[in-house]
This record gives C-alpha cells, sequence and structure tokens, in this order.
C-alpha cells in the first residue's frame, strides 16, 4: 500500500522507552481526578479504541457531548475531534480529555501539579520518566505525560484487515464497487475519511457541531469526516451516536442504498475489521513496568 510511517513532532521523537510509558499512562485512572477514569475508559481496544456508548460521561456524570471515535490510524489523522479544526496534534489533543470543561470529562483542570505528584510517589513511573525523558532530565508533568501518551497512539496502527490482504469476499468486493462512487468522496483514501468537515443534515439546537470553533454560521451542522478503519467494530456512529448499527449509519446518508446494495456494502465494511488491532498484547494494558507486576 506504500504508507508511510505517521508525522511525529519534532519536539516528541519515537522511542521504545517513549512508547512503553505512554501505554502505561493510557491505562492509568491516576489521570482523572478521582482516579476512576483512564484514556482506556472511552477507548477500549476490543472496540478498535472507540466506546460502544452514544456518548460516555465524565468523572462527575456530566453527559459526554458527542459519540466517541476509534484511534486507528490515529497518528495520520489531523484535525483529530469531530468539529475543532485546531486539534492538530495528539499532544495538543490530550489535554482536551485532561483539562476540558465542556464537558468535564477526566476533571484535571487545576489539578495538573496533582498529576505530577501522583506519578512522582511511584519510584517505577520515575524511573520510566527519566528513561524516556533525558534531555529534560525525566521531568513529570503535562507536557511529558502528553507527549507520552501521544508516542504510544502512534503505535495504533491498523492495516491487518482482509481488505488490505486482499481477502475480501465476492460479496464485499461488490460492496467496495459500490462503495467507490457512492461513499468514497468522502471516505477517501486509505484511511477512509478526507479529514474536511461536512454536513449531512440540518443543524440541532444546541449542537453548532464547526461553526461553534470558527463562529461561522455557515459552518453550523458540519462535523469531520470519521475514518472507517475497523467501522463495524465501532457503533454506534455519527457524533451524536444516535446511528446503532452500519444499515442505520448508511441510510442516515440518504443515498437510497437500500436492500442487497446495502448488505454488499456492509459486507465491504466489515471487511475493515483487523482482528490483529484489537487482540494484539503490544496494545493492552501493561501488567509489568519497571520488571515487576503492576
Amino acid at each position: 500500500m506504500g504508507i508511510t510511517a505517521p508525522p511525529v513532532p519534532a519536539d516528541n521523537g519515537m522511542t521504545a522507552a517513549r512508547v512503553e510509558l505512554g501505554r502505561r499512562l493510557f491505562y492509568d485512572a491516576d489521570l482523572s481526578v478521582d482516579g476512576t477514569m483512564a484514556c482506556s475508559a472511552c477507548h477500549e481496544q476490543k472496540r478498535a479504541f472507540a466506546d460502544g456508548n452514544r456518548t460516555r460521561p465524565g468523572v462527575h456524570g456530566d453527559p459526554g457531548r458527542r459519540n466517541v471515535q476509534g484511534l486507528a490510524n490515529v497518528g495520520w489523522l489531523a484535525p483529530l475531534t469531530w468539529a475543532d479544526p485546531r486539534q492538530t496534534t495528539l499532544e495538543m489533543q490530550l489535554l482536551v480529555p485532561l483539562l476540558g470543561e465542556h464537558p468535564v470529562e477526566m476533571g484535571m483542570k487545576g489539578q495538573e501539579a496533582e498529576i505530577a505528584a501522583r506519578l512522582s510517589r511511584d519510584p517505577c513511573y520515575v524511573r520510566q520518566f527519566a528513561k524516556a525523558f533525558p534531555k529534560e532530565r525525566g521531568a513529570i508533568g503535562m507536557a511529558t505525560v502528553a507527549k507520552a501518551i501521544a508516542a504510544f497512539e502512534r503505535t495504533l496502527i491498523s492495516f491487518g484487515s482482509p481488505y488490505d490482504r486482499g481477502a475480501l469476499s465476492d460479496e464485499a468486493r461488490r460492496g467496495a464497487a459500490l462503495f467507490a462512487p457512492a461513499c468514497a468522496g468522502c471516505h477517501a483514501g486509505p484511511h477512509f475519511t478526507d479529514g474536511a468537515f461536512h454536513r449531512l443534515e440540518a443543524p440541532v439546537a444546541g449542537e453548532r457541531g464547526l461553526g461553534e470553533a470558527t463562529g461561522r454560521v455557515e459552518d453550523d451542522g458540519r462535523f469531520r469526516t470519521p475514518g472507517l478503519r475497523n467501522v463495524a467494530l465501532t457503533a454506534p456512529y455519527f457524533h451524536d451516536g444516535l446511528s446503532g448499527g452500519l444499515a442505520e449509519a448508511i441510510d442516515r446518508h440518504r443515498l437510497g442504498i437500500v436492500g442487497t446494495d446495502r448488505a454488499a456494502i456492509i459486507s465491504f465494511l466489515e471487511a475493515l475489521t483487523d482482528q490483529d488491532f484489537v487482540t494484539d498484547p503490544r496494545l493492552s494494558m501493561p501488567d509489568r513496568a519497571c520488571g515487576r507486576r503492576l
């Protein structure tokens, strides 16, 4: 397929130590104010690092605003969220669930020093930060936490589906032929997204979409095209999570695709599932650190 490695910021080079640290932090609920929510709470490996709920409440019970997207190949994707074109790096986007207030997710706004204090009490974390960030002298803080988790997220690479292996069934091949003219205008390229913001429906009161970030009325109701890698595992769909299955999501596009044609496209979309990605132990919760069981 000729895929190049995901872009990496100049100040956050990929190292094994940084990825290992980021993986542990990704699964650590101590990054939330009450110790109940890790990044992995909303990004489950078995669901291709999506959630399975329409929206996910935060630590204080605040209702989530938008459906959780999967993280397959997220290192290549920018912008990163449903409706904010300013979120262009993983390091930047991480601060939204950690520190955001609209809604509150992990609830650490104003508690940044507490994150450093918690992690610094663990001698293993101290050693891991020292190894991962030698130029920063092992500094433990929001900047290095964000860099480490972003480094791990750049290893969430998924190109092992039947589609990638050229192993489509006859039905899936027919679905691919139907998908190309009907859907690939927006769901384009190796990640099946053009990265652009589109309006498929009239704006809903209280949910401006892109218009919230730009302030432009003409952007109201526009949302970024989601990638479709492992899409069969990431239901429900759309920014509001109101489409519970693939058939419902296809129908919501109002393309007039029904019956056996819709079934064929679903077969193709299911062939974008990478089982190795959702079972790879290198991406799962670590059970050891610093030579000891966690």
